[in-house]
C-alpha cells in the first residue's frame, strides 16, 4: 500500500470546467433583468440564432440574438419570461443588432454531440425589467 492518497480525475458533469475567479465588484457590475419576450423569430443570416423582441420595462423595449435555435421553436418562447445581461454593449450579430443576452444553462460545452440547452426563467411571474439579484 502507498503512503500517497490517491488521487482520481473529476467527472466532467460533477466538475465544470471553471473560467477565472472575478471579484464581488466585478459581480456586481452585472445588470441582470426579467423580460417578457414578445415576438420571436429565426435570424435571418444565421442557421442557429433567433432574434428576440423583449418587453424588458422600458419603453422601447429591447431586441437580443440568441443562439438557440437548435433547442427552441421561435413561436414557443414568445409570453415566456426570461433573465437578460442588460448592461451589456450592443453588438451587430450577423447583421442584426443585439442589446443584451439571455441566461441559459448547458449540461455539455458547444459542439458536442448530445447537449441540452434550457433557458433560465423566473419561478413565477414579475414585472418586466425587475432586477435579478
Amino acid at each position: 500500500m502507498s503512503d500517497t492518497p490517491e488521487t482520481t480525475t473529476p467527472d466532467a458533469k460533477t466538475e465544470p470546467e471553471g473560467k477565472a475567479k472575478i471579484t464581488f465588484d466585478d459581480f456586481a457590475r452585472v445588470d441582470l433583468r426579467v423580460a417578457t419576450i414578445k415576438h420571436a423569430e429565426p435570424h435571418p443570416n444565421a442557421d442557429r440564432l433567433i432574434v428576440l423582441k423583449l418587453d424588458d420595462g422600458t419603453p422601447e423595449g429591447r431586441q437580443i440574438c440568441a443562439g438557440v435555435r437548435e433547442f427552441y421553436e421561435p413561436e414557443s418562447l414568445i409570453g415566456r419570461q426570461i433573465v437578460v445581461v442588460a448592461n451589456l454593449e450592443p453588438r451587430k450579430i450577423r447583421g442584426v443588432e443585439s442589446n443584451g443576452m439571455l441566461l441559459a444553462a448547458s449540461d455539455a460545452p458547444k459542439g458536442g454531440d448530445e447537449r441540452n440547452v434550457v433557458i433560465m426563467t423566473p419561478m413565477s411571474a414579475i414585472a418586466p425589467g425587475s432586477v435579478v439579484s
